[in-house]
């Protein structure tokens, strides 16, 4: 069982920052793969970064790939999502998730079957 627990979010005008945070805990070792994804209402769950436990495969969607960044503390096994130049169309629940027993690749990570645990989500809100 892995617990994630997310934290960060809040509203935020267009062209501002944020940085969702995502501690996780409950497996010995704590070596997965942790991702971010996002959810609008009444949109589905899409992906938004993901980050392997090496830090060799990092992959981000198109809509965000250059003002958002994915990081990770491995000593407090959390993962960070900085969010730069925010606007509106990034209002959404962000959940941390992560890949413990998936196929490893993009392929999988993308995709939110391709997670095993989630977080409950944190809510981000872009005003204009």
């Amino acid at each position: 069982q892995v617990q994630l627990v997310e934290s960060g979010g809040g509203v935020v005008q267009a062209g501002g920052s944020l940085r969702l945070a995502c501690s996780a805990s409950g497996r010995a070792g704590g070596r997965f793969t942790m991702g971010w994804f996002r959810q609008a209402p009444g949109k589905e769950r899409e992906f938004v970064a993901v980050l392997s436990w090496s830090g060799a495969a990092i992959y981000y969607a198109d809509s965000v790939r250059g003002r958002f960044t994915i990081s990770r503390l491995k000593a407090e096994n959390t993962v960070y999502l900085q969010m730069n130049r925010l606007v509106p169309e990034d209002t959404a629940i962000y959940y941390c998730a992560a890949a413990v027993f998936s196929p490893p690749g993009y392929s999988s990570w993308s995709t939110p079957s391709g997670m095993d645990y989630w977080g409950t989500g944190t809510l981000v809100t872009v005003s204009s």
